[in-house]
Order: C-alpha cells, then structure tokens, then sequence
C-alpha cells in the first residue's frame, strides 16, 4: 500500500472555505481520479495555530504505478486549480509512504 502525505498549513483568514471546499470538492475530486482506494483527513495538534492551522490528508493507493499515474495525469490540473483558488494562504507539503506490515 502506497500512502500520499500531504501536510498543509492554511492561514486563518481562509480556514473555515478552505475546510469546506476541501471536503466537498477537491477530496472527492480527488478520490473521483480513481487512483486512490481511500483517504484520511487530521488536523495536527499541539501547533502554534495563531497564524495557520495545520492538516495531514492521506490518500492510499494500491500500488506505486497508481501513485504515479496520478501524479503524471491529474495531479497537475487538480494543483493548479487550488493555487487559483487560495493563492499564497496555503504550504503544502508532499511525502510518499509504503506501508510495512
């Protein structure tokens, strides 16, 4: 199982959208790529939040063909609409997991 880390911090002044939109667009949209079995969603504690709150979305993948499948076909247009949307309020940050058992 190949696991999709993002870490995104989001400023406060588009939290409560960007929350909304994620769960209602872009995670569905996401999962609609067919590349991902399913997802996870936290919010990291014990942060300094005074300026952004941080979030973990996970997305698992059966196999790292799949992973790079999305990354090459869907990746790019699902980005760039996000950047369009919230702009410079957001860091994402990216890392690829294998699951040991």
């Amino acid at each position: 199982m190949i696991v999709y880390n993002l870490s995104i911090q989001v400023s406060k002044e588009i939290h409560d959208n960007w929350l909304q939109w994620q769960h209602q667009e872009h995670i569905p949209e996401i999962m609609a790529t067919g590349y991902f079995t399913a997802n996870k969603f936290f919010r990291l504690l014990e942060q300094d939040e005074s300026e952004a709150i941080t979030y973990i979305i996970q997305y698992f993948a059966s196999s790292i063909k799949e992973y790079d499948a999305y990354i090459n076909d869907a990746a790019p247009l699902l980005r760039k609409k996000a950047i369009e949307k919230w702009g410079d309020q957001f860091i994402a940050f990216r890392t690829v997991m294998e699951t040991v058992n």
